[in-house]
């Protein structure tokens, strides 16, 4: 997953931090609607002269937009993201901040050429010229169609001379490139959609939640080896508008809820070490109860507790059994992102699978698929979830692995070689230009080559003692991963195990260890896996790269791996806290003095050597 889009020379693919973890078991939350005022267009009224203001400026553009002697837009696409977010913080017990905002992007993508040759050049969009005005993509919050058509004007009048220069320098540059550069199509042709989504207020019970967050994170405060815990609640609200000059014409809804508790300490050494619980749903009702968040508190504490005395691992190259949650990030980093189809036009990147389609590459019992019509998994809500993607596209699944075989790409509305349609994985955040984008993740294994857990443990020591290795791993979770995935870089994939587990190879007896990363190179580490766990599960996150953070899910079995590579971590080593916690400190009381019958002045209940001890 990419975390910086602006450095086209460092673009490193980085699974947001604390993105990736378990959803714990949902109960009835706190759901009574509480929010003072749904600031959000709430009509389905106000929603249609939104989309009509869209499109009488989208059709006012078509008509009229031209340069003399310069050819007219042939495409044209307006977006309105019209947003609203709830956030709840608290820390040690208290409230740190609560905020309830709204704001419109308005995002134009103008076209020039035509379906076979436009102005895009494979993945880069048309590259603003400087000058001495840039029209504002933010657009008015309030449904007033002069202002909203006035926001657009601005942008349209923008990009269409940004993609005329750029199609005039892509003409130029065809002129040297291989004939056969030139046979893939700039732009899919798709049918029009007409599409209208459910009208929901956000629904969160405000006052429920600031005294979970309080309580939750009071209670944290009671293990005096915690530097820091917090707990941040937030709803986020998306309604996107989206017409084109094909006919499109789209009103679609997005909710996420999200619940963080995350706590840091320091192992006696001084590494620090972070834990956190993260639980996401779209409906409010289907976020965990306060025992749920509870027990999931007291599980991350007493993990901090136990990794602080656990010993540093040291760099190791063997078998490894990987939970769900590490061989979904591992999917992720090493596979998904390399089947994103506009990675196969960029000469920049390494194009890890260019010309694979139809062979093997990766054991005959895994499949790999990413759908994001999917709603839920085993009775997990998806964060990956859509009906449309950003481009108008209805979401479809996407088949790319079958009993091993690659069989596709996930697909924009960028055709690449053998593959001219859109699977409706368009996706961007914001204003950015959509691009190919993993949803909803899934890989299977074949059920006749699944084993239990106990066989999969087996296995793990079989092959630690056939490597002549003293111990195996299982790796339980992953705080987050990157990858690089471009050509003239190493082709290589990191992921940060936070539970890992040391197995001996002779007796079975697990030790908790830490202090190092997973990494490798994807079509080694890939082909490496030797067995499918009969434990499956879902995982809910962002994922970033150069359409900006979109939500996304992953589903992944357990996986034995013949050989797994952990190396060091780069770790600052500081001294704890000077002080303990104020209200942890017992000499911070002051006592209290009283006088006895001879007016001396003495202390109650203790005496000062025992407040020095």
């Amino acid at each position: 997953m990419r975390d910086c889009p602006g450095n086209a020379t460092d673009r490193i693919i980085a699974l947001m931090a604390g993105g990736w973890v378990a959803m714990m078991g949902c109960a009835a939350a706190p759901a009574a609607p509480d929010l003072q005022e749904d600031i959000m267009v709430a009509t389905e009224e106000e929603r249609e002269e939104v989309i009509n203001a869209l499109q009488k400026e989208l059709d006012r553009s078509m008509q009229r937009l031209a340069i003399d002697d310069y050819e007219a837009p042939y495409f044209l696409s307006y977006h309105l993201r019209d947003e609203e977010s709830y956030n709840l913080s608290a820390r040690y017990g208290a409230l740190t901040g609560e905020n309830h905002n709204r704001q419109r992007y308005a995002y134009v993508e103008s076209r020039v050429g035509g379906y076979d040759f436009d102005n895009f050049a494979n993945i880069d969009a048309h590259s603003y010229r400087m000058g001495d005005f840039h029209a504002d993509r933010i657009a008015p919050i309030d449904t007033d169609v002069d202002a909203l058509r006035g926001a657009l004007w601005l942008l349209t009048d923008q990009t269409y001379k940004s993609a005329l220069s750029d199609y005039q320098t892509k003409r130029g540059g065809a002129i040297y490139s291989a004939d056969d550069d030139l046979d893939v199509p700039s732009f899919s042709q798709e049918e029009a959609r007409e599409y209208r989504g459910e009208v929901k207020p956000l629904n969160l019970d405000q006052s429920a939640w600031r005294s979970m967050t309080r309580e939750v994170t009071r209670e944290m405060r009671e293990h005096d080896f915690l530097m820091d815990a917090k707990m941040d609640v937030s709803a986020r609200r998306m309604v996107r508008y989206l017409v084109n000059s094909e006919g499109t014409d789209i009103v679609e809804e997005f909710t996420i809820y999200s619940v963080h508790a995350q706590a840091f300490t320091r192992a006696d050494d001084g590494m620090l070490l972070e834990n956190s619980r993260r639980f996401y749903a779209r409906d409010a009702d289907r976020l965990p109860d306060r025992d749920t968040i509870r027990e999931a508190v007291a599980e991350m504490i007493d993990d901090l507790d136990q990794l602080r005395s656990a010993p540093v691992l040291d760099p190791f190259t063997g078998p490894a059994i990987l939970d769900p949650e590490a061989s979904g990030v591992l999917f992720h980093e090493a596979v998904g992102h390399r089947l994103e189809g506009e990675r196969q036009l960029d000469e920049a990147e390494g194009r890890t699978f260019a010309g694979q389609v139809g062979n093997r590459v990766m054991p005959r019992f895994l499949s790999i698929y990413d759908d994001p019509s999917l709603s839920e998994y085993d009775q997990t809500q998806l964060n990956g979830h859509y009906r449309y993607d950003d481009e108008g596209v209805p979401a479809s699944r996407a088949s790319l692995v079958e009993d091993g075989i690659l069989t596709g790409f996930l697909m924009s509305r960028t055709p690449i070689e053998d593959f001219a349609s859109s699977t409706g994985h368009g996706r961007a955040q914001g204003v950015s230009v959509p691009q190919a984008r993993m949803a909803n993740l899934v890989v299977e294994a074949d059920p006749e080559s699944t084993v239990s857990n106990e066989e999969l443990r087996e296995m793990l020591l079989e092959e630690a003692r056939r490597q002549d290795k003293p111990h195996g791993l299982i790796i339980r979770d992953i705080t987050g991963g990157s990858t690089n995935t471009l050509g003239f870089g190493y082709q290589a994939f990191k992921g940060i195990p936070r539970m890992i587990y040391k197995v001996d190879a002779e007796t079975g007896e697990e030790t908790l260890v830490r202090g190092v990363e997973m990494v490798g190179t994807p079509l080694s580490a890939i082909n490496e896996i030797e067995a499918a766990g009969e434990d499956t599960a879902v995982f809910n996150g962002f994922c970033g790269a150069e359409s900006g953070y979109v939500p996304v899910s992953t589903v992944a079995p357990a996986l034995l791996t013949a050989e797994v590579e952990l190396q060091r971590s780069q770790q600052t080593r500081e001294r704890r806290p000077v002080l303990p916690a104020p209200w942890a400190d017992e000499a911070d009381d002051e006592p209290e003095m009283v006088h006895d019958d001879d007016d001396e002045l003495e202390f109650d209940e203790r005496s000062s050597l025992e407040m020095t001890e």
